[in-house]
């Protein structure tokens, strides 16, 4: 039997959607039937809307994602004109105040505080400057991720950024594509640091060279079943593939029309491909593709270009993020930008697309570790740039505990998170850069904090892996992490080892302190990266170095948030919740 969302998208999804999301935003937040506010919630993702978490009903999270996380002149101003309009809530955060917009770990936007009926203005503005919010949620085709800097790599063996708009404009609002088991993610890297991740995705494109006809031709090998989420994690799959570029959309078509028809839509848990490979293996999603979904015969997989396998690679010294300032292909350079948690707010907003108008294109770029990129500046601008009042606070020569910082949602507005991250996360790194040294030799130390198991800051990754949870200290309940260590991507990609959990979260920076401490005791020489240190040893072993302990980090929140209907408000119980509001903010009470 076919799961409550398949009904309900068997009614009505697609495009078809849009009709419906103007008349309820003209008609006001009440007139969504209360009995159909998950029906309806859930089509509404397909235009990239999320209803946020109890407690502040009748206000959406909207995502923006433009393929390869390229934003062209003009759109990053307007996008920051509209946070400032539209994303303003009823309650200020005290770390990044009221108006900001959040860059994602697949390069995309989301606002915050958006009510749904300003949501047809919203829409206008973006498409009149060619930006839309269309399946950046929902089961369909999200946003398609890849090397940041496609097209003006000098490392790119080929231009990733055509194929990933390529696929943008093929697939997105395709009928035929539209309506799939569960979310499709896919990626396109170009260069040699593997920059697109596609070992975490359903689908992805590496660059790939193959001697055909006599000739040798540069496109890409295919990999299927990646993905983080929940706690079954899985790498990406060869199935012996290698595409031409202009093959590729086709390969693309054919493997996601293969999820549509054979992807379990029963179970929405396993409704991921990464399952459906788990249960057919590589070697029959590849039959079935060649002799279901397309009408050229197959190439075998090529020789991988990717030599370095950099990016996110947990290397000691590994600066692979995009992060500094980088020679262009043509000679102008491009300047990365450490965005801490990926949280920009509107002034500073404003200040980015001044300094990018200025001394660059005008064009800005998002990558996966929630940062940005100003592109196209002239030798002649780069000191000018890099003066920037702005770059003070988003700087391109981070401190490594801000440098390798991630943080999703969280608590905040998440209904799926159980612990506060975002401001934590903030709280955690300036802690770790003003009492703690890292060990000689180490450069380079990634911390991502996701609220819960679903993945979204990329935990499983990195070099501390940290992943929300509750448990009791003095005989209160209070927000707690696990901790994971040693992930990450590269030649020889691994997932995190959870060896501690449920650590109150006042402790995990002492945890952290303590760790590092016994690593650079412990390690064979300052060569040895800490990934490196972590696989040599059981988790037992791990555990015992990381020793979780109080220290003078003051926590910015630790109550019980599952309670609260949001949590920096000074009364945040759910009874006191302004929720659900009007277009202009003001309540609507029980008696309207």
């Amino acid at each position: 039997m076919a799961s409550d969302v398949e009904q309900w998208k068997d009614e009505l999804y697609g495009t078809d959607i849009r009709d419906q999301i103007e008349f309820f935003a003209e008609e006001g937040w009440e007139s969504i039937p209360d009995d159909e506010h998950d029906a309806w919630f859930e089509r509404f993702k397909w235009y990239g809307l999320y209803h946020q978490r109890a407690g502040q009903e009748s206000y959406f999270m909207m995502r923006i994602g433009p393929p390869g996380g390229v934003l062209e002149p003009g759109q990053f101003r307007r996008i920051v004109e509209i946070a400032d309009e539209f994303s303003r809530g009823p309650v200020e955060n005290p770390e990044f105040g009221n108006g900001w917009l959040d860059v994602t770990t697949r390069q995309a936007i989301q606002l915050h505080w958006i009510r749904l009926e300003d949501v047809p203005e919203i829409f206008e503005q973006l498409e009149d400057v060619g930006l839309s919010t269309v399946q950046a949620c929902g089961d369909s085709w999200r946003n398609i991720v890849g090397c940041p800097v496609a097209g003006k790599d000098k490392h790119e063996h080929v231009d990733a950024d055509w194929l990933a708009t390529e696929l943008h404009d093929t697939f997105k609002e395709n009928e035929a594509h539209s309506n799939l088991p569960r979310k499709w993610k896919v990626s396109v890297t170009g260069c040699d640091e593997g920059c697109g991740q596609g070992d975490i995705n359903d689908l992805a494109f590496e660059p790939a060279e193959k001697e055909i006809d006599g000739e040798s031709v540069t496109g890409y090998n295919v990999r299927v079943g990646g993905g983080l989420s929940r706690n079954e994690p899985r790498f990406a799959r060869n199935i012996d593939v290698f595409a031409t570029p202009e093959q590729a959309v086709e390969v693309a078509g054919g493997l996601s029309a293969l999820f549509r028809d054979h992807g379990d839509r029963e179970d929405r848990y396993n409704a991921r491909i990464k399952f459906l490979v788990d249960e057919w293996g590589p070697d029959k999603v590849r039959e079935t593709l060649q002799e279901e979904y397309v009408d050229f015969e197959l190439e075998t997989a090529g020789e991988d270009l990717r030599e370095s396998y950099s990016y996110n690679a947990g290397e000691a010294d590994g600066k692979h993020d995009h992060v500094g300032v980088h020679e262009q292909v043509g000679g102008d350079y491009y300047v990365g930008l450490n965005v801490l948690v990926g949280r920009i707010g509107v002034d500073d907003g404003y200040a980015i697309a001044d300094a990018a108008e200025e001394h660059g294109s005008g064009e800005v770029r998002l990558t996966q570790r929630q940062n940005i990129i100003l592109t196209d500046v002239d030798e002649a601008n780069v000191d000018d740039l890099r003066a920037e009042p702005v770059l003070e606070e988003y700087s391109p020569n981070p401190h490594p505990f801000q440098r390798g910082s991630i943080a999703c949602t969280g608590t905040e507005f998440c209904s799926l998170s159980i612990v506060e991250t975002k401001n934590r996360q903030v709280r955690f790194a300036r802690w770790l850069k003003a009492n703690v040294e890292l060990p000689e030799g180490v450069e380079d130390f990634h911390i991502h904090l996701s609220g819960c198991t679903a993945s979204c800051a990329q935990p499983q990754i990195a070099d501390v892996s940290l992943r929300g949870m509750k448990t009791r200290k003095n005989g209160e309940p209070v927000e707690a992490l696990d901790i994971g260590l040693g992930g990450g991507l590269g030649e020889e990609p691994q997932f995190a080892s959870w060896v501690t959990e449920r650590v109150p979260a006042d402790e995990v920076p002492g945890a952290i302190a303590n760790l590092l401490e016994n690593f650079a005791e412990a390690r064979e020489s300052e060569a040895q990266s800490f990934r490196e240190f972590v696989a040599d040893r059981d988790d037992e072993e791990l555990a015992e170095l990381v020793e979780p302990e109080e220290t003078s980090y003051d926590d910015p929140y630790m109550h019980n948030t599952k309670r609260t209907w949001y949590p920096y408000a000074e009364d945040d119980d759910l009874d006191s919740s302004p929720a659900p509001a009007r277009a202009d903010g003001t309540p609507i009470t029980s008696d309207d």
